[in-house]
């Protein structure tokens, strides 16, 4: 009996709670639900036989017995992501991991990734495209491009460029008929959406992806959205649009290689401009390795020229 321990799983989900404060912000680290990560705790707090966390209202603290386990706790889960650091930066294999949303992933980085392979031949890349944010700080992944990203003092934060969401569809269907020229006639037109309801940090970050609030934000409130496909996966979303199935809120700068293409056409000249932004995050260990430094100096010039011919 002395040497049982509970499940890695739940020990992780209590750590991420306690250090958060916040089972919803646990989930987004960890890439659950708050329901799987609340549900973790508890069994945890089964198996000790005492409550781990208590809570007035909606403030969560820590119990006396909680108190006792996080700091060692999280001590250890900083050590085994150093641990993981170091063999991964004495892997033969130097590989950068970038982990980004699928929005920006296909559309506007990997197009640009063969440039990046021209200068550095020696650093191989990973791109995790994926919704779940990852925890930089424990080493899964080297540099995140993320939109709308938290300030946190621990972490480097380079500002990409700023977002521009229009609505965007085939000229075809601009065209018609019948022709829609004006926000008007969004009420009649196929809109597609892109279904983030399994990530609660998208519900907010990105709720200008929303049809009604991006309408309300161009000034065309009383125009009542139109029905159309929902998709997860946003470069479905995309490609749906560019074979002209409907309309599909997209940032400009991401969107510009099919802008330029005239594969997408913006027929109202109408956008929102959001207070959130792309940015690329690191870590300050992360920050003072030659090959993330190499990449993000070359990322950073990247969007500096996309962004100027946004507004050229």
């Amino acid at each position: 009996m002395s040497n049982w321990l509970p499940s890695l799983n739940a020990l992780r989900a209590f750590e991420a709670t306690a250090r958060h404060g916040s089972y919803k912000k646990a989930a987004d680290e960890l890439a659950v639900t708050p329901a799987a990560v609340k549900q973790l705790v508890a069994k945890l707090e089964e198996a000790m036989g005492e409550p781990l966390l208590n809570f007035h209202g909606r403030q969560m603290e820590l119990s006396k017995i909680g108190a006792q386990g996080y700091s060692d706790l999280s001590s250890a889960f900083q050590q085994i992501t150093s641990a993981v650091q170091r063999m991964r930066d004495s892997c033969e294999s130097d590989y950068l991991v970038v982990t980004v949303e699928p929005s920006i992933a296909s559309s506007w980085l990997v197009p640009r990734l063969q440039s990046f392979k021209k200068l550095h031949p020696e650093i191989d890349i990973l791109v995790d495209s994926s919704m779940a944010i990852v925890d930089l700080e424990r080493g899964t992944a080297d540099i995140g491009i993320r939109y709308g990203v938290e300030e946190n003092p621990n972490l480097i934060t380079e500002r990409l460029f700023h977002e521009s969401l229009c609505a965007f569809c085939s000229p075809g269907l601009a065209a018609g008929p019948p022709a829609i020229t004006r926000l008007e006639d969004l009420q009649h037109a196929p809109l597609l959406r892109w279904d983030v309801s399994g990530y609660e940090w998208a519900k907010t970050t990105l709720k200008w992806n929303f049809w009604h609030n991006w309408l309300a934000a161009v000034g065309a409130p009383h125009v009542v959205p139109g029905s159309g496909i929902r998709y997860t996966d946003y470069n479905q979303a995309v490609q749906a649009a560019v074979a002209g199935q409907g309309f599909i809120l997209g940032s400009q700068p991401v969107l510009r290689g099919f802008i330029e293409s005239g594969l997408l056409i913006d027929p109202f000249n109408a956008a929102a401009r959001p207070s959130v932004r792309y940015d690329l995050v690191t870590t300050r260990l992360g920050y003072n390795r030659p090959k993330v430094r190499k990449f993000i100096d070359w990322i950073v010039k990247e969007a500096q020229e996309a962004s100027s011919k946004s507004t050229a």
